[in-house]
């Protein structure tokens, strides 16, 4: 058994900036890339604050990226839209892997996120547990 880790910081203004930026009358680029439809919803709902729970999402992205690089065969197989954060119903994150290889999914035993912000920064940290 092994343990991987990960972590990321990101400011708040630059997510903000790049969904404000990438933004038409029909789509914005940058959330339809990064972000499921149910993280789109939860951040959206935050109001004011829907900035600083993007970006959250966006270092746990990274961070997991980080933390199972040793696992993937290639960089390329895993993207932005394969990992989703929700909170669960105690509001703690929870990372749930979608269209994932089954060599991948069956690499992770267990996966831990936690995540912090405040108004210029936002920071995650993933631990993951793997037989590999």
């Amino acid at each position: 058994m092994s343990i991987y880790c990960g972590t990321d910081i990101i400011e708040v203004e630059r997510i903000e900036k790049a969904i404000k930026e990438h933004s038409n009358e029909t789509e914005n680029i940058f959330l339809n890339k990064i972000y499921t439809r149910k993280e789109i919803e939860y951040c959206e709902s935050r109001g004011r604050v829907k900035y600083q729970h993007f970006a959250a999402r966006f270092a746990a992205k990274e961070a997991i990226f980080k933390a199972i690089s040793s696992l993937l065969k290639d960089k390329y197989e895993i993207s932005w839209q394969n990992a989703e954060i929700l909170n669960n119903e105690n509001g703690k994150p929870e990372v749930i892997f979608k269209n994932i290889s089954k060599e991948l999914e069956e690499k992770i035993i267990h996966i831990d996120i936690s995540l912090s912000h405040i108004k210029e920064y936002a920071v995650a940290m993933v631990v993951v547990e793997s037989d590999v």
